[in-house]
């Protein structure tokens, strides 16, 4: 079952989207997230997520979204958290990210069509909006 990390980023009231490249969702947009790698913690995850996609380091302040996406033959985990930047300024690997922008609410409504997973970009971004946030700490982190 993969666990997918990222965060909400977000400046002046606009939100950080990153447009995919990869060939299954070319041209989608998306938060900047990704795979839990073997081995890694999840606040880890998230950061390092974060900062290959969009090139900016932060600190995670809270959940904004726990979630999941299934099918008949698979079972996605995704956990959205809150952020805070560091320092950094927009990089990205165009292998993996065609582009980002920084976009308020309604330019993001208005190209729903446009967006991976308009449920999951909008729910998190809906309840960071919202001051639905738990602490980040209640992502536990045990080594086996």
């Amino acid at each position: 079952m993969p666990i997918i990390v990222g965060g909400v980023l977000e400046k002046d009231g606009k939100y950080l989207l990153v447009q995919e490249a990869q060939e299954k969702y070319r041209g989608k947009w998306n938060l900047p997230a990704g795979h839990l790698d073997p081995g890694e913690p999840l606040r880890e995850g998230a950061k390092r997520e974060i900062l290959e996609e969009t090139g900016y380091e932060v600190e995670l302040s809270g959940i904004c979204q726990v979630s999941n996406d299934y099918g008949l033959d698979d079972v996605l985990v995704h956990i959205v958290f809150a952020t805070n930047i560091l320092s950094g300024e927009i990089k990205i690997d165009p292998a993996e990210i065609l582009d980002v922008k920084w976009l308020n609410y309604e330019e993001i409504l208005a190209m729903r069509e446009q967006l991976r997973k308009e449920k999951f970009i909008l729910g998190a971004i809906n309840n960071l909006r919202k001051g639905i946030i738990a602490p980040a700490e209640l992502a536990l982190e045990y080594r086996s």
